[in-house]
């Protein structure tokens, strides 16, 4: 194990950052994979959205700034917090599983009614991951704020897609 220096950080290992831009490129790319045959569907073309829902081709550059986002926190934080970082990792890889069944529910499962249960779940885990990110790094906690708007902002646009189209 690599000593920390006199602010308490440790050098990332190779391990490390290949393990969050393993886990945070593996949900982007299965998300876009389950996600863009659905947009052509009949079901998906049929829905009835909110005016309020942004046009399609904003979501994949929000989506790559989110998930850019969410990988530096999470470096941040282990260079900060080091070896007794474990539990905020289990957390990021929760939220990251939890991110990716939204898509899984919402476009395969076609199921806005589930997918926006499983998104106010999701929502705990986000938060909290900017509670535990703060003590290792308020940088890395404030680069996760993004998210946690936009999920919000998910959870109103779901619910709104159920309540119209049940």
């Amino acid at each position: 194990m690599t000593a920390p220096d006199v602010a308490g950080r440790r050098p990332l290992t190779a391990r490390s950052v290949a393990l969050v831009l393993g886990a945070v490129g593996a949900t982007a790319g299965i998300g876009a994979v389950a996600t863009t045959p659905a947009l052509d569907s009949r079901w998906y073309r049929r829905l009835s959205t909110p005016p309020w829902q942004p046009p399609g081709a904003v979501f994949g550059p929000v989506w790559s700034v989110l998930y850019a986002l969410i990988a530096t926190s999470m470096l941040l934080t282990r260079s900060r917090g080091g070896e007794r970082e474990g539990p905020l990792f289990v957390l990021f890889g929760t939220n990251l599983a939890l991110n990716l069944a939204w898509t899984l529910i919402f476009f395969r499962g076609r199921s806005p009614l589930a997918a926006g249960v499983e998104i106010l779940v999701l929502e705990g885990p986000t938060v909290a991951l900017i509670v535990r990110a703060w003590p290792a790094s308020r940088l890395a906690a404030l680069l996760l704020v993004p998210y946690a708007l936009w999920v919000a902002f998910a959870t109103a646009l779901t619910w709104a897609i159920w309540a119209r189209n049940r």
